[in-house]
């Protein structure tokens, strides 16, 4: 085994060997300078200048014109090194082997019983097999294998880390056969046994550290025995021993898709079979006993394929890491490790691949040919010549749904592959296509470092909890006969059936329905073997087309047509027939949905509908885990939506309000734009502001100027958050050229606007200097008039000289930031919200979670929506979300996974960067890192300053919403993942509070918006609102109250020396706060900095330290009517 080929290659490659105590005992330690250390070399002149060789030219060409860039090919081998075995592994591998090929010939036969008379097994083992139905013919003895042969990756060289598995099979004798052992599980049966007497022998010996059963591949009817070494080595290889027969044992013939080996009668236990009945065929149970037969030709076949070709080599290392990111390679008809090597080995054989091609070429050919062929439609085969008397693939396709022919002609290797999982494939090789040919996208990273769990991957995932409800499935379905070819998994036997169902039902609304593989973990000898529902729950994911997943509508044939009646039984009591506008009459099923989150769930209707329906599962057996996390951005007491439908009436109004400015008469100067900043208006405000008119005795009245002030005796009023809206007013060469000027100028015009809109629209208003706050429909839009040289203006500055120079000063960077910049990104991402409507519901998430970690102060709302809108621009390896969930999960990954420090994340809105503006922000972002903000996100109008991170998130708050973003993660994806156990997902938005100092507890009637808690209060508190917008006469609300706004205000300007405050804005009953470190180290005393200071004696030295005592005090004084009482939670004060 270690004189393999590749073994040879691999040890001439390393040249000779590295001296002893050097590099290549210690593997990390670096050798001692001198001996085998890696010197710079030096190169004579000629050397330095010679000419490229042809290999070196064949590389340099191969990068240009196959890898984006140099990179991709340097991380594909760092890749590659990090995954394959290293040599010192291999020779303990083969020593552990040989031991066992040792073992296994002193094993002493045992005496000729009846397969049913199992009494010669100790106790300590059990047979790994379901014995159903127990009793069987023909008899068993126990006799030392003839041989003894490694098959499989490892003798290839193509198995890769972190699972090393070896597999070895062993030939059973042919005088433990008797004739007819083809039938009704006989030659499983013998098989099981002969397994278990090793395992009781194996069990004895001190070389294990472990000998277990497991299913191959979870098919139940292939046991395995998996042996591991002792002490430290456990960890390194699993030798899987697999039990097959003598060659030439059976007639291949007997095997063929079409012939039946289970018969009826004895699956079923009748004693006789029925008259005239005919068997039905067992494609599945003759396929299980041929893989057995060909374990060793497949070997030579694939080592024939990988001689004189290392890219195959490399590229089924990147293929089998490429599955296993994305969940394919393990359990039941999963795409394995061994299927990819034959198709490698097939792509050769039709020459779509050559033994020339690198490992970077294998992968891009095998993807190239995954995303353009259909196994489910139009199967292959690796048989060269063929024999007339083998079956043909159409046989093959009429029993399985997959059909890959091995090179023998008989065994179908994809047999347990769904259809869709198949698809699935399918599509993520397009995907993955696509993603290598883009080079806006790091193809390695999307590719081969980024896991995609069905959570993240799919837009709605459901979980089918109690997998023994399949049984009813099977009977409900009739599928006796294919419960017989599969030995009595109803699992497998059903999940076709009702994968192909939901897909039928979700057509049109689904690109892809999937199924997770049912996987059975490996149990020790001395266990009963797992049942088949032990696989836990089933999970099923669906991604969406956007356009048709929410729509209400399923429209059927015409009612005279002859497919109308399979509409109606696929459908059952749900279809009704219906009147279209364009007159016809046809079947039609329609779905309950009044809000767009209802909406939204459609399709879990659908999928409860048709598993009752047609497969007798009932509603309690289903957990869909669609959308449990939108209940935190419901608002009030209707559960039915989250708030889109408010969203869409503000933005209504505001279009509305923009055609009244446009078109306002008697102003000196027209208005040229309209430009919304507030995130309502571009759909993520987290709770949309509703129409409200107040209450007038919740108000203390002054009626000399007709104004409104919140009463001191009732709670404080609901918030009304004023919208802000600039109005951009055409230039003109009477505008002034002295800031002052422009200011009053723009006074002015606000108190125009108030007149003009009261006048011609008798809209109430209520005008200031620095804008106009206007009362439509029950909202407040705050107009903001903007001059367009203003920003130029407030640059100037004049030298000591008298020259006039421009340069940025705070003034103008914040009044761009208002007039330029947030219109533009606020219609930017108005416009992200029309191509993918789910975009607004997932900022307004994202948003919560942060409120509710009480970050939302240490990071901008904008810099939040960037984040979200990266996701559905750059979504690879994903496609964009479709559902708000999706789209949290994958923010929190965002967060927690992007590398910070070293890169900047470019939001390409509008696609207004390309590929050479991307490669230029990078570079200069490495250059100038020291400089710039700690979280660094470039827009195509904002390449360069990051305008939305510069102030905060600081440092350390980065790193906190890092740590929580994958705690929440973790936790969510676990709460989402186990449908047996009640789910609060609320958990994530509960922040933990332990880690602060002081919590200052709040009196929650006044705080304005305490119904938007993440836990609901139980009692709440009427708010002096009514939801009204109809109002013309009213008096002006109270406009943009928050008292614990006003609060936190004071505690910072105060406080901000001494520590940070933190708060939920979104109806948070604390204030958390946070002393800063190094304010409590004692100074030395100055009169000027004694603000919440007291003076003690260190060292006889007078210094200052906060007075903590006092400064507690002073936040109950600061708040009082607000604060409840002050808790302080740690005693860090003491010095």
């Amino acid at each position: 085994m270690a004189g393999s080929p590749e073994a040879a290659e691999a040890a001439a490659a390393q040249g000779p060997e590295p001296p002893a105590g050097g590099a290549a005992r210690g593997g990390k330690r670096a050798a001692p300078t001198g001996a085998g250390a890696l010197q710079p070399a030096k190169l004579s002149r000629a050397e330095l200048y010679k000419p490229p060789t042809s290999e070196e030219l064949s590389q340099l060409k191969e990068t240009e014109d196959l890898f984006h860039s140099s990179l991709l090919r340097l991380q594909i081998e760092e890749l590659l090194k990090e995954v394959t075995l290293k040599e010192i592994k291999k020779k303990k591998i083969d020593a552990f082997l040989h031991e066992i090929n040792s073992l296994l010939r002193a094993i002493p036969e045992t005496p000729e019983t009846e397969l049913t008379d199992q009494t010669w097994l100790p106790k300590g083992v059990k047979v790994p097999f379901l014995q159903v139905p127990f009793s069987v013919k023909g008899r068993f003895r126990f006799v030392p294998p003839t041989e003894l042969k490694v098959v499989g990756s490892y003798l290839l060289g193509t198995c890769i880390k972190p699972e090393i598995n070896v597999d070895v099979a062993v030939t059973m004798p042919p005088e433990i056969f008797q004739d007819k052992d083809n039938l009704n599980q006989r030659y499983h049966r013998k098989r099981a046994l002969y397994l278990a007497h090793i395992a009781r022998h194996f069990s004895k010996e001190n070389l294990f550290g472990s000998v277990k059963f497991a299913y191959m591949n979870s098919n139940h009817l292939k046991p395995i025995l998996l042996l591991r070494p002792q002490g430290k080595d456990e960890k390194v290889v699993t030798v899987r021993i697999h039990a097959c027969p003598a060659p030439g044992l059976f007639k291949p013939s007997r095997f063929y898709p079409s012939k039946n080996n289970v018969r009826t009668a004895w699956f079923t236990e009748q004693s006789t079979p029925k008259e005239g009945a005919t068997e039905p065929p067992t494609p599945h149970y003759n396929n299980s006993i041929l893989c057995d037969t060909v374990l060793l030709s497949h070997l030579h076949f694939l080592s024939s394929a990988a001689s004189d070709f290392p890219g195959m080599k490399d590229g089924l290392a990147l293929l089998k890491v490429w599955l296993n990111q994305r969940q394919l390679s393990k359990g039941l008809g999963c795409f394995s490790g061994f299927l990819v090597s034959m198709l490698v080995a097939y792509l050769l054989m039709k020459r779509k691949i050559v033994k020339m091609m690198s490992g970077y070429q294998v992968l891009r050919s095998t993807l190239q040919f995954l995303a353009t062929t259909d196994l489910s439609v139009t199967g292959i085969s690796l048989a060269k010549d063929v024999d007339a008397s083998l079956p043909v693939l159409d046989d093959f396709h009429q029993a399985f749904e997959v059909v890959f022919v091995d090179p023998s002609g008989l065994v179908n290797l994809c047999a347990d592959m769904t259809a869709s999982k198949y698809h699935q494939v399918q599509f993520e090789a397009k995907r993955s296509m696509e993603i290598l040919d883009d080079r806006m996208v790091d193809g390695f990273q999307a590719l081969l470092m980024t896991a995609k769990p069905m959570l993240r991957a799919f837009d709605h995932v459901f979980h089918l909890k109690h997998v023994s409800k399949l049984q009813g499935a099977c009977k409900k379905m009739q599928l006796l006969n294919e419960l017989m070819d599969r030995g009595g998994n109803y699992v497998a036997t059903a999940l076709p059936f009702v994968v192909s169902l939901l897909a039928r039902g979700l057509a049109g609304r689904a690109l892809l329905v999937a199924h997770s593989l049912p996987q059975i973990p490996e149990w020790p000898i001395d266990a009963e073997p797992p049942k088949h529902k032990d696989i836990g729950p089933l999970t099923f994911g669906l991604l969406f087309v956007p356009e048709f997943a929410a729509s209400t509508l399923e429209k059927g044939p015409q009612a005279d047509h002859p497919e109308a009646l399979d509409f109606r039984t696929f459908w059952g009591e749900k279809s009704e027939l219906r009147r279209f506008q364009d007159g016809s009459i046809c079947e039609a099923v329609v779905w309950e949905a009044d809000t767009i989150y209802q909406k939204r769930l459609i399709p879990e209707q659908i999928v409860r509908h048709l598993l009752k329906l047609h497969a007798d599962i009932p509603e309690s057996s289903i957990c869909y885990m669609g959308a449990l996390l939108e209940s935190v951005i419901r608002t009030g007491k209707e559960v039915s939506g989250t708030g889109e439908e408010a969203m869409v009436s503000v933005v209504c109004s505001y279009d509305d309000l923009s055609r009244k400015l446009w078109n306002l008469k008697e102003l000196p100067l027209t208005v040229t734009a309209v430009q919304g900043v507030h995130p309502a208006l571009r759909y993520t405000d987290v709770f949309p502001p509703i129409p409200m008119k107040p209450i007038y005795s919740f108000h203390t009245w002054i009626r000399t100027k007709n104004l409104l002030l919140p009463s001191e005796q009732k709670p404080c009023p609901a918030y009304i958050a004023p919208l802000k809206i600039v109005c951009h007013m055409e230039g003109s060469g009477q505008w002034p050229q002295d800031k002052e000027a422009i200011k009053r100028i723009k006074a002015a015009f606000h108190l125009q606007l108030a007149e003009l809109l009261q006048q011609q629209h008798q809209l109430v208003c209520r005008p200031a200097v620095t804008h106009t706050d206007v009362y439509k429909d029950g909202y407040v839009f705050r107009l903001q008039v903007a001059y367009h040289r203003e920003p130029l203006i407030l640059k100037e500055v004049v030298t000591p000289e008298g020259m006039l120079k421009y340069q940025d000063t705070e003034e103008s960077r914040q009044l761009e930031l208002e007039t330029l910049h947030l219109p533009y990104l606020t219609s930017s991402l108005h416009g992200l919200q029309q191509q993918h409507p789910v975009f607004g519901s997932t900022c307004r998430l994202a948003k919560r979670w942060i409120s509710a970690q009480l970050l939302s102060n240490n990071i901008s709302e904008e810099c939040v929506d960037l984040l979200v809108a990266f996701l559905f621009l750059h979504p690879a390896p994903f496609t964009p979300p479709s559902s708000p969930q999706v789209g949290f999960l994958r923010f929190l990954d965002l967060l927690a996974t992007f590398d910070w420090k070293n890169n900047p994340l470019i939001v390409n809105l509008n696609a207004g960067l390309t590929d050479t503006d991307c490669t230029e922000i990078k570079n200069k972002f490495v250059a100038a890192r020291s400089r710039l903000p700690v979280m660094f996100i470039a827009t195509p109008k904002d390449q360069w300053n990051s305008m939305w991170t510069q102030e905060r998130p600081s440092a350390q708050i980065l790193q906190r919403l890092l740590v929580l973003a994958s705690e929440s993660l973790r936790a969510l994806e676990q709460q989402l993942m186990d449908p047996l156990n009640t789910q609060d997902v609320k958990m994530v938005f509960r922040p933990p509070l332990d880690l602060y100092d002081v919590l200052i507890h709040l009196n929650s009637n006044q705080i304005p918006r305490h119904l938007e808690g993440v836990d609901r209060p139980v009692k709440s508190f009427s708010r002096g609102v009514v939801k009204n917008s109809t109002a013309v006469k009213i008096l002006f609300p109270v406009v943009d109250y928050d008292p614990v706004q006003c609060y936190l205000q004071e505690l910072r300007d105060a406080f901000s020396d001494l520590a940070l405050f933190f708060y939920d804005k979104h109806g948070g009953e604390v204030i958390a706060v946070l002393w800063k470190p190094l304010s409590f180290q004692p100074q030395p005393f100055k009169v000027s900095s004694m603000k919440g200071r007291m003076v003690t004696t260190l060292n006889n030295e007078l210094v200052c330290v906060p007075n903590v005592e006092a400064i507690l005090e002073d936040f109950e004084v600061l708040g009082e009517g607000l604060v409840k009482r002050v808790e302080a939670r740690t005693e860090k004060w003491t010095i």
